[in-house]
Order: C-alpha cells, then structure tokens, then sequence
C-alpha cells in the first residue's frame, strides 16, 4: 500500500513540474473598504447609523490555467471587515478577522485584463469589538466579483466586490460588504 501511495505521490509530482506553466502561485496583499448592512442595525435598542471601515487583507493565491483565457484561482487570505456605529452620543467599532477562501473563475477579456467571478467561504478567526451583537457567526458565505490588470507576467493589481450572503451575526440582519483593491506578484 505504501509503494501504491509513494508511486501515486511521485506521478502527480512528475505531472505537477511537466505543467509548471500551467499553475502560477504568488502573494498579495490590499486595502478593504467594509462595511456592515441589513435591516436590523440596532444596538442595545438604540438606532446607530454604520460607517464603513478602512482596513486589510493578504495572503497567497493558485492560478491554474485550463484552458486559453480561462483560469481557476483559489486564494487564502486573512481579511478585516465589520463597521462603525455611531449615534449621538456614541461610537462603536465592530472589527472582525476572516479566513477567507474564494475560488474564482478567471475570463481573460484580453492579454492583460481578466473578469473574476466565484464563490468565497469565511471563516471567523478574531473578534474586536466595542458592539453588543451577542455573537458574531463562526462562517459567512459570500460572492465575489472584481477585475484583474496583469501590469507584467508576474505583477498583478486586482478591484473586486465581496457581498457576504449569510448573517454576520446571530441576533440581527447584518451582512458584510467589501470592496478590496490589491496588488500582488506571481512566481
């Protein structure tokens, strides 16, 4: 069984290096512009209003090429989302640390721009927060759709949209929402 396994190990390799163009990892890193919205924004029956927060993301991206203009691209990333809530007489801030996992599929509409499109599963790594939503959800589903602009073969610069399609919290009818703009290099 183990030679089974070490020969099945030794054929991937094999087939993993013969295709070396075919799949390009790299890095990236990037500003979000969050923010929290639903319908039931209220905080210990108090109406606040919520403002968007500035925060960040990083981590490591697969680029894997199928076919001529089409790609797969799942990433890894660490992202900080979540809001302000301000009333008249206080501020709150709501900052919540994701895994993010997205997988999405990569249209080149040229040699330089690709459209990207996908699903992405989050799940919840820290927790700051002067609000009082009772608990925060452990795993947020969303969607994902943005452009990226290859600068060189290797530098990449990407504008996306995340709409979180799941609750952010269990006792109101609040999603995230992300804008990110990043920049990155393939290896």
């Amino acid at each position: 069984m183990k030679k089974i396994i070490l020969t099945a190990v030794v054929i991937f390799a094999a087939s993993l290096s013969s295709q070396a163009q075919l799949v390009k990892f790299g890095i990236k890193a990037g500003l979000n512009y969050a923010n929290q919205t639903g319908s039931d924004i209220n905080i210990t029956a108090a109406n606040y209003d919520n403002e968007a927060i500035t925060s960040y993301h990083a981590g490591l991206i697969a680029e894997i090429t199928l076919t001529e203009g089409f790609a797969i691209q799942p990433e890894l990333l660490y992202s900080t989302q979540g809001a302000t809530y301000k009333n008249a007489a206080e501020e709150f801030t709501n900052k919540l640390g994701y895994l993010s996992i997205p997988v999405l599929a990569k249209f080149s509409l040229n040699k330089s721009i690709s459209l990207d499109l996908g699903p992405q599963a989050s799940f919840l790594l820290s927790e700051r927060k002067n609000v009082n939503f009772k608990e925060s959800e452990t795993f947020e589903f969303g969607v994902v759709g943005g452009l990226t602009l290859n600068i060189t073969k290797s530098i990449f610069v990407q504008g996306r949209y995340v709409l979180g399609l799941t609750e952010a919290t269990q006792d109101a009818t609040v999603k995230n929402s992300v804008v990110q703009v990043s920049a990155g290099f393939k290896f």
